[in-house]
């Protein structure tokens, strides 16, 4: 698995150790980690802490530059929120985990000029099934079912 998907489920499964929904991101730049996160709400009790935007948050205010010049690896696809988020900071390519448990907005994320790569990693896939079964109300909410 590559290094910066193996950071991102590894922050996935600190979410799911912490009781909340195991969905983990990393921002990469130039090959560095600058931000990294989790899903956050039941934690936090916060209705926008998605693993991508605490990734993000995490990272810090970045110049324009600096995003335009990103990978952002999360471990599941995108949901609307977040892939608007990418797209508001011109992140240029997207690497996600699985998308067999959700399909976010991975073709208005391509529509716009987004590379969107899917690893179909069968760890991050067995994460969230593993949650899902435990936790079915939990996903509900956190998808807005």
């Amino acid at each position: 698995m590559d290094q910066y998907l193996q950071a991102a489920l590894e922050e996935a499964r600190k979410g799911y150790e912490a009781g909340g929904i195991p969905i983990g991101s990393v921002l990469v730049h130039q090959g560095r980690i600058i931000g990294r996160g989790h899903n956050k709400r039941v934690q936090e009790g916060s209705v926008v802490l998605h693993g991508e935007m605490d990734a993000l948050e995490n990272a810090g205010r970045q110049p324009a530059s600096v995003y335009r010049d990103c990978v952002l690896y999360t471990t599941l696809s995108p949901c609307p929120m977040c892939s608007g988020t990418i797209l508001l900071y011109g992140i240029p390519k997207v690497v996600i985990g699985e998308n067999r448990t959700f399909m976010g907005e991975e073709e208005l994320l391509r529509s716009r000029g987004v590379t969107v790569e899917v690893a179909d990693n069968e760890e991050c896939f067995q994460l969230m099934q593993k949650f899902i079964r435990e936790k079915p109300d939990l996903w509900n909410e956190d998808i807005g079912v």
